[in-house]
């Protein structure tokens, strides 16, 4: 006899597969939009180092036709030779601005060979193999995610091995650690420097980097006892900002007068080691917008797009298998901000061998109402004689006593 959960519902009509030539468009098209910073990251350090170089001629250029209109020698031989002197420097000078130019355009120079070869890459994903295509973006994505938890020697090591010193940002992350090592080490000026350097782009996004720099440093001069110093430092450099943060300037203000052994707990929190550890992650969120960067690593995105498909309640329940990804802790965290995946359809595993249950291994019934896939059970009747033993309950019944039941 056998029971109908469901009345079987028409099989729907298989479409032709996608062609290979279609899929790797279609790819194409998801590394453009998943993976922008590949190519935004050394176009924008490109721009820096332009802007940078422009600058630097500007001011020496600037600086030796100024002394060079300076230069006329005065009555006499002695002047001359002041004159001659005057000139052999500027030359010296333009020599050395010749040589500076000259690496900065080397330094273009590589900026340009990333754009192209990034290009190429992305060129590669509608045109390449497969399997060499994903095996180079996973290793992108592992040296991007090493650089940003600050194992750099191991994501160069990587970076070598595999040949993708073009596709990957190591030059990049080392110039934003110097300035979080010297943060790290309590020093402000180099954070500074780098905002002075990026500061109109940094300005058009609404930067309070400088402004947390400049507290801090405030801060510290209170907690070294360098009082009237700190006041002069309040009045040229916190003052500009009192029309739009007047209460966070009230506050750390206050600390002239609750000083670093003042414990009261709404003052004495900006003593802390608390503080020096916020402006590290404030300039990386800075720096990645910088250069157009996901604020998050790119594993963690391609980990939780995945996650979204599995999370569902029962992965949090105590008997969670552990086959499932999110059986793990790791994987839970990642999974905490997601939302539970949507299921259209239900989707029945089998308990014994952990596979789908569909029309083509269907769900048998057990007297006792548990629910296994034929497959597993027709392996059991083979060992046992015909008998079958409920791997739950441990109860025992014939396989003629199964019941069939149908899926729509």
């Amino acid at each position: 006899m056998e029971m109908a959960i469901d009345t079987p519902s028409p099989s729907p009509s298989v479409s032709p597969a996608p062609s290979a030539a279609a899929g790797r468009q279609t790819r194409a098209a998801e590394s453009v939009r998943l993976e922008h910073q590949l190519v935004r990251v050394p176009l924008e350090a490109l721009r820096a180092t332009a802007r940078t170089n422009h600058r630097l001629a500007e001011k020496e250029i600037a600086a030796v036709l100024s002394s060079a209109s300076s230069a006329a020698a005065p009555p006499g031989e002695s002047g001359s030779a002041a004159a001659v002197d005057h000139l052999t420097s500027l030359v010296s000078r333009l020599h050395g601005l010749k040589r500076k130019m000259e690496e900065g355009a080397r330094a273009e120079e590589l900026q340009v060979q990333r754009c192209r070869a990034r290009l190429d890459r992305l060129a590669a994903a509608s045109a390449g193999d497969d399997a060499e295509w994903e095996e180079i973006r996973l290793k992108r994505i592992l040296v991007d995610y090493m650089l940003r938890m600050s194992y750099y020697d191991t994501a160069t090591k990587l970076a070598e091995t595999s040949g993708i010193q073009d596709l990957v940002d190591i030059d990049v992350f080392l110039d934003a650690k110097r300035v979080i090592d010297s943060l790290r080490n309590k020093e402000i000026a180099p954070a500074l420097a780098w905002y002075a350097e990026n500061k109109s782009r940094l300005k058009k996004s609404k930067s309070k980097l400088e402004f947390l720099l400049r507290l801090q440093e405030f801060v510290e001069l209170v907690k070294a006892k360098n009082f009237l110093q700190a006041i002069s430092y309040a009045r040229k450099y916190l003052a500009p900002w009192g029309s739009t943060h007047m209460k966070e300037l009230q506050r750390v203000t206050a600390t002239l007068v609750f000083r670093s052994s003042t414990n009261c707990a709404q003052y004495k929190v900006l003593f802390e080691q608390n503080q020096w550890d916020s402006l590290v992650d404030q300039f990386k969120q800075e720096f990645y917008k910088l250069y157009g960067m996901t604020l998050e690593p790119l594993l963690n995105i391609y980990l939780q797009a995945g996650l979204t498909a599995l999370k569902t309640p029962f992965c949090f329940e105590g008997n969670c298998p552990k086959e499932d990804p999110l059986s793990l802790d790791g994987f839970r965290k990642l999974a905490e901000p997601l939302p539970f995946s949507k299921q259209h359809h239900s989707k029945l595993v089998c308990h014994i061998t952990k596979e789908l249950m569909d029309t083509e291994n269907p769900p048998l019934v057990l007297p006792n109402g548990y629910v296994y896939s034929t497959k597993a059970l027709d392996e059991m009747a083979k060992k046992n004689g015909g008998k079958i033993i409920c791997p739950r309950t441990g109860e025992e019944c014939n396989y003629t006593d199964l019941v069939k039941a149908y899926i729509s």
